[in-house]
């Protein structure tokens, strides 16, 4: 009977769409905030319905045909088919808080090493050379994180990988309140005490796309994609020795940061129909919003969401932001991908300031396969892709090997699908210019010419590359060294070259680099609020995958792994939600800002040559490419001082924008605070002219008893100045305040941003915030 009440509800639906088709009829979000308590599930839907019967001037069972969440729990609001001018009248209501048109999200795309580095970089730091900081020692102290449950907002999981067994793992927490909504191919029996719920959500995607193809993607919390099972794993995946990709490459243990923390998973990224899954996902907000306000119910204490919308918008229409903010008011820590559209300026997502905003570094480990020409150079490459070619073989530029007619002069060289010619590429090695389409789909091209394996130019020099695990023999090498070797083929009769097998080497140097791709600051939406906040390992993690998805995610790839590499912000965020979910398991009673604060404010700069964090071009980053720092968790543990935020100071920040009549409750002061103002671990002051003056409050989490002195390095052309320079605190709790003047200087930057930082400092602690400051 439940199936034939959903088909009878869906072709009604159908009906009421088709019979209003001309009316523009598109999903909007209707938020309306908080809900006031007190009333039952079906009392909150009916009065989503009234809303609608008011808008649209129908019946009861009309509006419920044109419902499609209604947001019940934490949240309150609700989407809805809707005609502009039906939205716009709802949006005129008193109490909306705002409407928004639903737009879908793609999201880009532990791993065996990145975590023993960041342990191993935290004790070359010498950061304060005790016993705590050991990795051991650390996991102890938090139990892995038991008690902690993380909610992953992805494609969902595969259940039976070996880092999601539950094997001597205690009772699910009694806070947990959540569900494991079945499906297809995901039975009870898929959770269990490491995935204590597992909920989809289809109702956004299918009012877009039409109904889930069933052969594309399961109707059910199951990951078909890879995604989702990566960045739970990288969470809170156990440890699992003897674990590497296919070849070999990156052998050790894996296992997640926090690898005794509960996983629950709210799956609501899809696959777009008619593209194959190497396209990307798609995840939709009115999906997202249902996930959030379950999941805040269900009694999440971490949200790991590596998502990004394509651009900005303002806060109260940002369903990431939205949902967010609903959940650290219940001290709930969000974490979320900076993006991977770096490195041009002002393309970090996620910007909203209640939100931990990751971007992506590396680790030290390469995957070298060095190119060895018939001249007897050698050009370093890198790739994971398992082949032995053990004699030279002809090479050829890809330019020079299409089919007449295929290419534009534009478009020459990429290996696109259907250009080559196998006349003139097969048995060959074929060197194809990065572009246009993923990597991968370039080796499936010289593949089907009948090449024998190929060289792909990386977009740009520099020292980073994200490696694959192509459908041939292949190696990526840097821009220029492609160029050195399209000089050789053309100045050679003959030219050969042979591909050196992979291997991988471990202690590279500099470590960490900032990732090419990690999106970059200002912050777009609000240039006073420095977004990123911290960056982690995001450049090749391994971690498990879908067995439902070959390593390329290519149709045309039949290969199964149970672990895979992959790159992307999507990578970073997770490790920075385990480290949360530590901190949390150490300090419950912590407010998520205040856990966000130690994270930020412990973070360093250097790599593991003591040098400065760099740019993959080998340029000095910026906390425009990493916020504050390279995450060290084991030293947030006990950060000395924390910069805390209430649910209030997020609602003033917002008393510019609509954002407010979320809580009515909540009053604007008379003296709305500049932005600048808001207690966060960082300081960006955009457009100053002359002199300002900022405040900030911190809380003693360290020694009941300490004095913490003050330190700072001022943005070039700008004076700094902090009152007191000294605090002191006399008990665990004291908050003490003080300010930070910047004032410009003659010769100033003008239009460029300058950096600088302050620190406070009780011979123990180090509180390092960063300072970015214009006058444009």
């Amino acid at each position: 009977m439940k199936g034939q009440c959903f088909i009878m509800t869906s072709c009604f639906l159908i009906s009421f769409l088709l019979s209003a088709s001309s009316a523009r009829l598109q999903v909007y979000i209707v938020y309306i905030g908080e809900h006031s308590g007190g009333k039952m599930s079906s009392e909150i839907e009916d009065d989503h319905h009234s809303y609608l019967q008011l808008a649209k001037n129908i019946s009861k069972l009309e509006a419920k045909a044109s419902l499609v969440y209604s947001y019940k729990n934490i949240i309150n609001g609700f989407s809805a088919w809707l005609t502009p001018h039906e939205a716009a009248m709802l949006s005129e209501m008193e109490e909306v808080v705002s409407v928004f048109k639903s737009r879908p999200r793609k999201y880009s795309l532990q791993t065996t090493r990145s975590w023993d580095f960041v342990n191993l970089l935290e004790r070359e730091q010498h950061l304060n050379g005790t016993k705590e900081e050991e990795e051991g020692l650390f996991l102890q102290k938090a139990n892995g994180g038991e008690d902690v449950i993380v909610g992953v907002l992805d494609s969902g999981v595969w259940p039976e990988s070996q880092s999601f067994i539950d094997e001597g793992m205690g009772p699910v927490p009694p806070s947990w309140k959540g569900t494991c909504e079945l499906g297809d191919d995901f039975e009870a029996s898929n959770c269990n005490r490491k995935i204590i719920g597992a909920r989809y959500y289809l109702k956004g995607y299918e009012a877009y796309y039409g109904p889930l193809n069933n052969t594309q993607d399961y109707r059910s919390p199951r990951d078909k994609d890879g995604h989702g099972t990566h960045t739970a794993s990288t969470i809170g995946g156990r440890r699992v020795p003897g674990i590497s990709l296919m070849g070999g490459f990156a052998n050790g243990t894996a296992t997640g940061g926090a690898p005794l923390a509960r996983l629950a998973i709210y799956k609501v990224c899809w696959q777009i129909p008619g593209q194959p899954k190497v396209e990307g996902s798609t995840c939709f907000d009115e999906d997202m919003l249902a996930a959030f306000d379950d999941a805040i119910a269900d009694g999440v204490d971490v949200l790991s969401i590596s998502i990004v919308p394509f651009s900005l918008v303002p806060y109260e229409k940002d369903g990431i932001a939205i949902g967010a903010l609903h959940a650290v008011k219940r001290n709930v820590v969000v974490v979320c991908s900076a993006g991977n559209n770096g490195p041009g300026p002002s393309t970090v997502r996620n910007v909203a300031p209640w939100i931990l905003t990751v971007g992506a570094s590396s680790i030290d480990r390469v995957f070298s396969s060095p190119v060895l020409l018939g001249n007897g150079q050698k050009i370093e490459g890198q790739t994971v892709t398992p082949f032995k070619l053990d004699k030279m073989y002809p090479l050829v530029y890809a330019g020079n090997s299409e089919i007449p007619g295929t290419t534009t002069k534009e478009k020459t060289g990429l290996c696109l699908h259907g250009t080559l010619s196998p006349a003139l590429v097969e048995g060959k090695i074929v060197v194809c210019l990065s572009g246009y389409t993923f990597n991968v789909e370039k080796g499936l091209e010289v593949k089907r010419a009948g090449g024998i394996g190929f060289v792909l130019q990386n977009p740009m020099n520099g020292i980073g590359i994200s490696v694959d695990d192509h459908v041939l023999p292949g190696t990526a090498v840097f821009s220029n060294d492609s160029v050195t070797i399209l000089d050789y083929i053309r100045a050679s009769n003959c030219p050969t070259a042979m591909l050196i097998p992979p291997e991988t080497v471990l202690g590279s140097r500099p470590a960490p680099f900032m990732a090419a791709f990690s999106s970059m600051g200002p912050n777009g939406l609000q240039p006073n609020i420095l977004k990123p906040d911290i960056t982690a390992p995001g450049l090749n993690i391994l971690a498990a995958w879908s067995e439902a998805s070959s390593p390329t995610k290519l149709p045309e790839d039949d290969r199964v792994v149970k672990y895979n590499i992959d790159s992307g912000t999507s990578m970073s965020c997770p490790h920075v939600a385990a480290a949360a979910a530590l901190i949390k398991a150490i300090h419950p009673d912590w407010s998520s800002a205040a856990i966000r604060s130690a994270l930020m404010t412990t973070a360093g700069t250097n790599n593991n040559v003591y040098a400065p964090i760099t740019d993959a071009r080998e340029n000095p980053a910026t906390p425009f490419h990493y916020g504050s720092g390279h995450f060290q968790p084991a030293k947030a543990v006990d950060p000395g001082l924390v910069y805390d935020a209430t649910y209030n100071d997020y609602l003033a920040f917002l008393c510019n924008t609509n954002a407010t009549k979320s809580d009515p409750s909540f009053q604007c002061p008379e003296r709305i605070p500049s932005p600048s103002d808001l207690n966060y671990p960082s300081l960006a002051i955009a457009g100053l002219q002359g002199t300002v003056t900022v405040n900030r409050t911190v809380t003693n989490v360290g020694s009941t008893r300490s004095v913490y002195t003050s330190t700072f390095v001022p943005p070039a052309g700008y004076s700094v100045e902090i009152s007191p320079l000294v605090l002191e605190f006399s008990y665990a709790g004291e908050k003490k305040s003080f300010t930070v003047t910047v004032k410009t200087e003659s010769g100033s930057t003008g239009n460029d941003y300058s950096f600088g930082w302050y620190m406070w400092s009780d011979g123990t602690h180090r509180v390092r915030s960063p300072i970015v400051v214009s006058s444009a």
